[in-house]
Order: structure tokens, then C-alpha cells, then sequence
């Protein structure tokens, strides 16, 4: 493993920015960079699985658990990517490139723990350190890298891109999944609500895990950051 090579600032031209909340703007590195960084760092002896996946109907969402093997280092980690459907029909337009960009989400986020972008996950979190509970959050991912915002689709669908959430905020994360990452659906809210109660627990104990994580109750998360605890409460 060449620690110097993985923990290496990306150059300032590959590092894209997307919108984020309150007009705020994120950085993120898109998913062909990452695969270029661990090519350089293990000579090519790497390889990224997908243990499982699921389609996620109460979100609307896909996700897939994945590990990366690299330098005899497991990392597992999940990513996430919003089903996309045509504005009209509502039809699935492509659930197989939905996968894709959970799978690139994962991956990016599995790589962020062997050091790979984290330059760009420190400099939000020194910038969020103050956070309250509904305050002012500035909020990445994931899970997946375009620019699009799913909530304005033009007809015929909008494509997803790489997905980051989580690791590379910054942007995880971490780019984009072309879904937007405005506030949480309702949808997503009442899933968590389900979740947490059907492991014996209550409102405020999700509050306080959301707290933890992102620095905000459960009713102010963004989109891909409730896509994250989503993931948490289904893996634990």
C-alpha cells in the first residue's frame, strides 16, 4: 500500500462542485478518479464487490453493500442512489444504471477509509463544527457525482451520475447521485420513524443518533444524509 499515493490532495481540476443546501457549494471527485487513485496506489491489485443489494420501495431509493479488497485490507461500506423514473409515466427507467451508482457510491466511500479524498472531508467538517440541531448544515455525497437535481427531472427522466454522499462532502460520501440533496422526503422521515420503532427505540433516540452523525434532528437532514442513517438503522 502507498499511503502517499491514496492520502494525495486531488489536483484542483478534478475536483468538481455541485449545489448543495442554502445555495451552498460542495466539492466532490467523481467516481472514474477514485478507481484512477487506487490503480496508481496498489498497481491495479484491487477489486470492489457488491454483497448485496436492495431496492428500497418506501424511499424510492437502491442500495448496495460493497467491499473493497486491497493491499490484504478489507473495507466494507453501503451506497445509495434514488430510483430514476420518467417525469410523465413514472416509470423505472434504468434500474440497472440506479445500481451503478449506488456500486460507485459504495466504492467511494470504502475508499475514503484507506485515505483517499480525505482532504476533501476534512475541509467540511472544520467548516461545520458549529452546528446545531436545524441550523445551517453543509451537507455533501455521497453516493454519487452529477449535478442534476432529481426533483426538476426533464421529461423522459434524469440520469443519475456518480454517487457520493457521505464521504465526499466537501463535499461522500462525495459528489452528487444527480438526485439533488435538498431537505429529506417524507418518506424517508416515516422510514426512519419505522425503523428505529421496530428496534425498540423512540423519536428522541433517533434525533440524537442523527445529532451525532450530521449535527441535526431527524426532521432537518438532507436528502442523502438521511439516506445514510437509513442505511445505519438497516445494518445494525
Amino acid at each position: 500500500m502507498n499511503r502517499e499515493i491514496l492520502e494525495r490532495p486531488f489536483a484542483p481540476e478534478q475536483i468538481k462542485q455541485r449545489e448543495g443546501n442554502f445555495g451552498k457549494m460542495l466539492d466532490y471527485i467523481e467516481g472514474h478518479a477514485v478507481i484512477q487513485r487506487l490503480n496508481d496506489a496498489f498497481d491495479g491489485e484491487w477489486s470492489f464487490t457488491i454483497v448485496r443489494h436492495e431496492i428500497l420501495n418506501e424511499t424510492d431509493e437502491v442500495l448496495v453493500l460493497g467491499e473493497l479488497k486491497a493491499g490484504g485490507i478489507v473495507k466494507s461500506q453501503f451506497g445509495s442512489s434514488r430510483i430514476t423514473r420518467a417525469r410523465e409515466s413514472g416509470d423505472i427507467i434504468s434500474l440497472a444504471d440506479d445500481l451503478k451508482a449506488a456500486a460507485t457510491d459504495a466504492l467511494k466511500k470504502a475508499a475514503t477509509l484507506l485515505g483517499v479524498g480525505l482532504h476533501l472531508y476534512r475541509n467540511d467538517r472544520s467548516q461545520g463544527a458549529h452546528r446545531q440541531s436545524g441550523s445551517y448544515r453543509n451537507n455533501g455525497n455521497g453516493n454519487n457525482g452529477g449535478n442534476g437535481n432529481g426533483n426538476n427531472r426533464p421529461s423522459g427522466g434524469h440520469r443519475n451520475g456518480d454517487h457520493g454522499s457521505g464521504e465526499y462532502r466537501g463535499n461522500g460520501g462525495s459528489g452528487g447521485n444527480g438526485n439533488g440533496n435538498g431537505r429529506l422526503t417524507n418518506n424517508q422521515y416515516k422510514y426512519m420513524l419505522r425503523l428505529i420503532q421496530d428496534k425498540g427505540r423512540s423519536k428522541a433516540d433517533l434525533d440524537q443518533q442523527c445529532l451525532q452523525l450530521f449535527g441535526a434532528a431527524a426532521e432537518y437532514l438532507s436528502k442523502n444524509d438521511a439516506s445514510a442513517v437509513i442505511q445505519q438503522l438497516l445494518a445494525n
